[in-house]
């Protein structure tokens, strides 16, 4: 995929295009860090924000809800 450097107020960006931003269930205000690997550049998410903590421990009580009964009978 192919994109162009341009200029976006007193700084330069990269627009990434909506299909991959589809992809990788990105939207507008998500945080994520480049990484320099020799020649290359990487964006990686970073899930560390306080709505993406939330998200996840909601998934996580609701999985414990639904198999309290294994996990109480593992835990002994």
């Amino acid at each position: 995929m192919n994109t162009t450097i341009r200029k976006i107020g007193n700084s330069d960006g990269v627009i990434l295009p909506k299909e991959l931003l589809d992809r990788l269930n990105l939207k507008t205000g998500d945080n994520v860090v480049v990484v320099q690997e020799g020649q290359e550049l990487r964006l990686r998410r970073l899930e560390d924000s306080a709505e993406e903590f939330e998200r996840k421990m909601k998934v996580a009580r609701e999985r414990m809800r639904k198999y309290e009964v294994a996990y109480r009978a593992l835990a002994k």
